[in-house]
C-alpha cells in the first residue's frame, strides 16, 4: 500500500539537499521503511549538461546513481518501525551499471527496495528506467546515526 499525498510530500522534505543538488522532482509511490518510487524530470537547462558533452547533453551516471541514493534514503527515512534517521549519507555503491543515457526531456523514474538494516547501516537495490527502459541498476548502502544509539 503506497502512502498518502502527505507523507509523499514528508519524504520529500526530508532529503537534506539543496536544491540544485536534488534529483528527485517527486515521490510517486512510497510504502515507508519497505520500497519508493521517485522521478527527476531532465529539463534541459541544468549546470551539469553544460559541460557533459556538449551538443550531446546526458545526465552523468554519477548524478543518477546519487538519485538512486536519494530515493533509497526517502524509503528509508519514512520507516514506521525506526525514528527518522537523521540526515543520511551514501556510504557504498556496488554492482553499479548503466544502461543507458538520460537527455534533457526524459523523466527518470527511480524504483528503490529496502533489503536490509544493520545498526546505522541501510541496504536497498535500485533501478532506473526512461520510458519503460532500464538505465540504472545499483546496491546502494546508506548510513546515519544508529536511532538506538541517538536516545
Amino acid at each position: 500500500m503506497s502512502a498518502s499525498p502527505e507523507i509523499l510530500q514528508l519524504a520529500m522534505r526530508s532529503l537534506p539537499h539543496g536544491q540544485e543538488f536534488r534529483f528527485v522532482d517527486r515521490m510517486v509511490s512510497l510504502t515507508p521503511g519497505v520500497r519508493g518510487v521517485g522521478e527527476y524530470h531532465v529539463r534541459g537547462d541544468e549546470y551539469f549538461l553544460r559541460g557533459h558533452l556538449p551538443g550531446e547533453p546526458i545526465m552523468p551516471g554519477v548524478l543518477m546513481a546519487e538519485a538512486a541514493a536519494q530515493v533509497a534514503g526517502m524509503v528509508a527515512q519514512e520507516d514506521p518501525a525506526n525514528p527518522r534517521w537523521p540526515r543520511l549519507k551514501l556510504t557504498a555503491l556496488r554492482a553499479v551499471k548503466i544502461l543507458g543515457a538520460v537527455r534533457p526531456g526524459d523523466t527518470l523514474r527511480i524504483e528503490a527496495v529496502v533489503t536490509g538494516v544493520l545498526g546505522d547501516m541501510i541496504q536497498a537495490e535500485v533501478s532506473a528506467s526512461v520510458s519503460g527502459t532500464k538505465v540504472l541498476s545499483t546496491e546502494v548502502t546508506l548510513s546515519g546515526v544508529d536511532p538506538a544509539k541517538s536516545a
